[in-house]
């Protein structure tokens, strides 16, 4: 009954769509219904084999180095991604391409560093490393904390695009907008957990890398492929000329290139549902896989939105039929791709795009979701509360409980927050993730003298001085609060509160003397070979 009540939902504003905005939307709407109803075909199926917290959490540890590396794409490819790199390339050129280096660099890090000792070390979540020696209590409220900060930023800037985009794209209200992508985020986690989330995000990836390299290739068709004649092409449309093909235009001091260079790197290594997806492969071999299938992935999928971008300078930048009456993209840069694709393939591309765009958005939240809620039931709930004597019964309730809160709360927050500027939210949530979660990883894994004192100061500090930084900047200060200038004078905080808590950790780590502090020390050697060789593990039963 719930289902029909959200299908009758959703096709009834789907048709308000069709006719909302005096605009053939027919090929986007069946696209999107197509879409969603094969995944809710695979929340049905998963939901079976969803019932355990090792099934609802990694779906069993049974997904293969090649699907993990497709759901990781599908899970870090969102539509920022998408629609924001390709319009930041079409507005500055060679510039755009910062964001989607930064984020590229971030995972050999993870490859090297973090992706198998996680997977051996771990079991639901990165609160499992950071206090396989530690002091589990307070540790893992502040991996939680750090978790749900970055989670719930991420999702609110998540859901106020999604509602921005689709009602550009399909002429949905934007309340109606905010609760369909809401409610199919909750249906899909609380049913069908890792699983379901996994396959969203496997065939969002597919399509996503399917429907960019379509326009791609059609962009260059049009120049016969001579990428000479294509560059040349755009820098004598472009305003900026030449130098869209040169650094520096977008972020020329120095200080915040390396801290926005520092946020992308790093912070990449410590969002939780990124790093949630290593346990999900039976073994660290999977894991390293994963990674380097993701890279490819990724890197590839840049590559297309340079293209895109530039394709959009050429094709699009002096259409009237793209352009407002101030002469500007109608919607904003961010549509570069969607304009780009109707005017390479016109209305079926279009349509399978816009369609690729709402799934992306799906993907995103629903792994972050799943991260949240894995933040709240198995580390908050089971091990800081219940100090690991829960049941499994209880703790799945909880789990489900608490997607359904945060798919409430993210609603909400979606629509109070409709007018504001959330971009800022965005660069937070990677500040958080770089300042707080990553050190703590980092050093729990390959510091032996880390102590919980340690930890705990210095990922708090890491935590706090993040979230001030950003509030005390030119983004929330100037541009948000109205203040004449901002406290704290640079956009971006990373270089500034990574180096305080890698500082701190290291200060109050060094000279802790206590008892605990000596014992958490002398389990560095058992852990550490755990770490690298796998040896411990429980059987993949029991994952």
């Amino acid at each position: 009954m719930n289902k029909l009540i959200l299908s009758i939902l959703l096709f009834s504003n789907l048709s308000l769509a069709s006719d909302g905005n005096g605009e053939n939307n027919d090929i986007s709407i069946i696209m999107f219904v197509l879409f969603v109803s094969v995944t809710l075909l695979i929340t049905y199926w998963a939901s079976k084999r969803s019932s355990t917290a090792d099934g609802f959490y990694t779906a069993g540890g049974n997904i293969t180095g090649l699907q993990n590396g497709l759901a990781i794409s599908g899970d870090f490819m969102s539509a920022a991604s998408f629609l924001g790199i390709s319009g930041l390339v079409y507005l500055t050129g060679f510039d755009g391409l910062i964001y989607s280096i930064g984020f590229l660099i971030g995972w050999p890090i993870i490859l090297l560093l973090i992706a198998e000792p996680l997977r051996n070390l771990g079991k639901y979540s990165f609160a499992d490393v950071v206090s396989f020696r530690l002091n589990q209590r307070p540790i893992r409220i502040l991996a939680a904390c750090g978790s749900l900060s970055t989670v719930i930023l991420y999702l609110i800037a998540q859901m106020v695009g999604a509602g921005k985009l689709i009602e550009i794209l399909f002429g949905l209200p934007y309340y109606s907008a905010v609760m369909i992508v809401g409610g199919l985020m909750i249906l899909y986690v609380t049913f069908g957990g890792m699983l379901a989330t996994t396959w969203v995000q496997i065939i969002k990836a597919i399509l996503l890398l399917f429907g960019a390299t379509v326009i791609a290739l059609l962009v260059l068709f049009q120049f016969n492929f001579d990428l000479n004649l294509f560059f040349n092409e755009a820098t004598s449309i472009h305003k900026k000329g030449i130098t869209i093909l040169s650094p520096g235009g977008l972020i020329s001091d120095p200080i915040s290139a390396v801290s926005l260079g520092l946020a992308l790197m790093f912070g990449t290594a410590g969002l939780p549902h990124i790093l949630m997806r290593f346990f999900t492969v039976p073994n660290a071999m999977q894991a390293r896989k994963s990674v380097a299938y993701a890279t490819g992935f990724i890197g590839y999928f840049y590559l297309l939105t340079f293209i895109i971008g530039f394709g959009a300078i050429i094709l699009i930048s002096n259409n009237p039929a793209y352009l407002d009456t101030s002469n500007t993209l109608i919607g904003g840069n961010n549509m570069a791709a969607i304009h780009l694709a109707d005017a390479v393939g016109g209305e079926i591309l279009l349509g399978f795009i816009s369609a690729v765009a709402f799934a992306t958005i799906l993907a995103v939240v629903s792994g972050l979701t799943l991260a949240g809620a894995s933040a709240i039931s198995h580390d908050l709930y089971a091990n800081a509360y219940l100090k690991g004597k829960q049941s499994e019964k209880n703790e799945m309730f909880i789990s489900k409980l608490a997607t359904i809160l945060l798919g409430g709360l993210t609603i909400y927050l979606g629509i109070i927050f409709q007018n504001q500027n959330v971009a800022f939210m965005v660069g937070l949530a990677f500040a958080i993730a770089a300042s707080a979660n990553f050190p703590l990883l980092l050093l729990s894994i390959y510091w032996k003298k880390l102590t919980t004192k340690g930890a705990v100061i210095g990922g708090s500090l890491g935590l706090f001085s993040a979230i001030t930084f950003v509030v005390l900047g030119p983004v929330v200060w100037v541009d948000i609060l109205g203040n004449a200038s901002p406290i704290f004078p640079y956009k971006y905080p990373a270089l500034f509160s990574m180096t305080i808590t890698f500082t701190t950790i290291w200060v109050f780590s060094s000279f802790d003397k206590s008892e605990n502090g000596y014992n958490e020390i002398k389990k560095f050697d058992s852990q550490y070979f755990r770490s690298q060789t796998g040896i411990g593990i429980d059987a993949k039963t029991t994952h």
